[in-house]
């Protein structure tokens, strides 16, 4: 009797464990079968063909006029007149400032009198030499500049000549059109004349100074086309193009690279701004930036096959703001899913929409 009861216990415990396996397997599959779309997940695809790629490098510049003037006083009078403040916009030979003129006239008057003096003792000189002054023309030269130095004539001429200069320069004006900057001092102020009185900036004629890394040299040449976007966004990007490449590798591997601005720019002098130095490569296999997607750290690029997505891994070459090239993992005329691949699994079911 006591076998009998033993086989059924053991019989009643293998009916249960089965019994549990069965849940369990019904449970896992339940689990799968919410984590797996019920439906295809819409997607949107593109044959993969060769085109010709505009590479973009990215870099960090500031903005330098090509031209610009410091503008200074020559004598320290005090300031009359400012006609000018910070950021108008002037043009060449207007008038930017005026000291006062006073001592300034009456150097003029006196070395104007001065000079007169040493004409009538020239004319001494040459009289008593034996020479006609009315005949300036038939005196030897010798003679001539020997009563020169007798009568003082030249150095007077000299110091006549400097007092109009000082005159003339009283008054500053634009050496070519511009802006005005850095224009600081004040009307009734002595003037400086070891200071700026302010700048005269070309900014229509701009350029910017950014650097590049050692190893990106090969990806640019002069003539390569840039776009210049200050951070401020103030004003739109100015487009440009490389017009020098410093042949030195500084202690950081960078290389200094210019480029000039095409037409007049609302940039300021001293701004900085993004580049973007773009140049037409030969044709490559291109795709955008979201077929792209990372599985366990490596690129993939989803294709389509019979209605449903391919997992391929890919190496990725050059890029620029939107797009990849594809250096290994596809081929000319596959079919590339573009969008929708953020969770496609291999062999997942898709359906394409435009």
């Amino acid at each position: 009797m006591k076998p009998l009861l033993l086989a059924f216990g053991l019989i009643t415990i293998m009916g249960t464990a089965c019994s549990g396996d069965k849940k369990e397997d019904n449970i896992e599959k339940e689990g799968v079968e919410t984590v797996l779309p019920s439906m295809p997940n819409d997607v949107t695809v593109m044959k993969l063909e060769r085109q010709v790629f505009n590479h973009e490098l990215v870099s960090n510049g500031k903005v330098q006029a090509l031209e610009y003037a410091d503008v200074y006083f020559q004598s320290a009078e005090a300031i009359a007149h400012i006609y000018v403040k910070n950021g108008d916009r002037v043009a060449k030979g207007q008038k930017l400032a005026e000291l006062d003129k006073f001592k300034l006239d009456n150097s003029v008057k006196q070395a104007k009198d001065r000079l007169k003096q040493a004409q009538l003792e020239l004319k001494d000189v040459l009289i008593g030499q034996g020479y006609s002054p009315d005949k300036m023309d038939a005196v030897p030269k010798e003679i001539m500049e020997l009563a020169k130095v007798k009568s003082g004539y030249d150095q007077n001429q000299s110091q006549y000549e400097l007092a109009v200069k000082e005159l003339e320069q009283a008054t500053l004006t634009a050496p070519f059109d511009g802006l005005v900057a850095n224009l600081f001092q004040k009307v009734h102020n002595k003037a400086s004349s070891s200071e700026a009185f302010c700048r005269i900036i070309n900014d229509r004629d701009m350029e910017v100074c950014f650097t590049v890394l050692e190893s990106e040299l090969p990806l640019i040449k002069i003539g390569d086309k840039v776009i210049v976007t200050p951070y401020s966004s103030t004003v739109n990007g100015q487009e440009g193009n490389i017009c020098e490449i410093n042949p030195l590798v500084d202690e950081n591997s960078m290389v200094q690279v210019k480029a000039r601005l095409n037409g007049g720019s609302k940039l300021f002098d001293g701004m900085n701004v993004r580049v973007n130095v773009r140049r037409q490569l030969d044709e490559k296999l291109i795709v955008p930036k979201s077929a792209v997607v990372l599985r366990s750290g490596r690129q993939v690029v989803f294709t389509l096959e019979k209605g449903k997505a391919l997992w391929n891994y890919v190496q990725t070459g050059l890029e620029n703001m939107e797009l990849y090239t594809i250096e290994d993992g596809l081929k000319e005329g596959d079919t590339v899913i573009t969008t929708g691949n953020l969770n496609l699994a291999h062999e997942t079911p898709v359906n394409v929409i435009k």
